[in-house]
């Protein structure tokens, strides 16, 4: 498992036996109801959204499955519904206004490599020197989401911002090293330096480190590029997954007249 997933199991199953303990009941003697009766409170408690109740079944199916050798116990359970909803995308002025407002180099470097290849925050931050490769213009992502391996794309501009960043920075090992010797900046870092970026930007529409891969597709997908292509790009396991950020692109649209523009009033 990646490492995103082995922490957020870990979380779920703590939550999950600290309200067993409550029950005196042990994990391996809990019946197929009271599991349910979990996941239920869980979903209707109104305090996480829908993909942590879906984290929180995994979470459990891997430990009933594979660990305590007990199946159909929660495989069966139905998973809570995945709303529909847009992912949020910025415009390439925002984007750019981001990047402009940035003067510290090794976090203009970070954003501009995120956006520019459209990693995920963990992603980008785990990136080493050699998983930069400017002869054939890639970024090697290792054990990405699902622990999957991808190239992806290197910009000729982020090449340039990472050689005058790698001058002055000299990183030998990860291309973002965090504070602690050894370490790469942490993800809660990353998203920091997005944050206080987006407030000098003046831009006010909710967006987080994760909009920058949202944009790359979406921006992707406005210059023509095929789906298929974009979905490998990204490390998408199914071309649904990409086909979200149709729904968000404005190829086109300047094209739609309202039929009201076609009356005479």
């Amino acid at each position: 498992m990646a490492y995103g997933t082995r922490k957020a199991y870990g979380q779920h199953l703590r939550n999950y036996f600290d309200g067993l303990k409550q029950k005196q009941i042990a994990p391996e003697q809990a019946t197929r109801e009271q599991i349910r009766e979990y996941l239920v409170q869980l979903a209707q408690s109104g305090t996480v959204s829908a993909a942590y109740c879906r984290g929180a079944r995994s979470a459990l199916i891997f430990l009933y499955e594979p660990v305590l050798k007990q199946r159909g116990k929660v495989g069966d359970l139905p998973r809570m519904k995945r709303p529909e909803q847009l992912p949020r995308v910025l415009s390439r002025d925002e984007i750019a206004k981001i990047i402009k407002v940035t003067t510290f180099l090794k976090h203009k470097a970070l954003l501009v490599t995120a956006y520019s290849a459209g990693l995920r925050v963990g992603e980008v931050v785990r990136l080493k020197v050699s998983d930069i490769d400017s002869k054939r213009m890639t970024i090697r992502v290792t054990a990405g989401k699902g622990a999957k391996d991808r190239d992806t794309l290197l910009s000729v501009t982020a090449l340039e911002v990472l050689r005058e960043y790698a001058r002055e920075f000299k990183p030998k090992d990860w291309l973002f090293p965090g504070d602690v010797p050894g370490d790469h900046l942490s993800e809660r870092s990353a998203q920091h330096v997005f944050e206080d970026a987006k407030k000098k930007a003046g831009i006010r529409k909710p967006a987080t480190f994760h909009t920058l891969r949202h944009s790359f597709a979406t921006h992707l997908l406005e210059d023509g590029v095929d789906m298929r292509y974009i979905q490998e790009l990204l490390g998408h396991g199914s071309i649904e997954t990409t086909e979200r950020y149709t729904h968000v692109t404005e190829r086109g649209k300047e094209k739609i007249k309202s039929p009201l523009d076609n009356m005479k009033l």
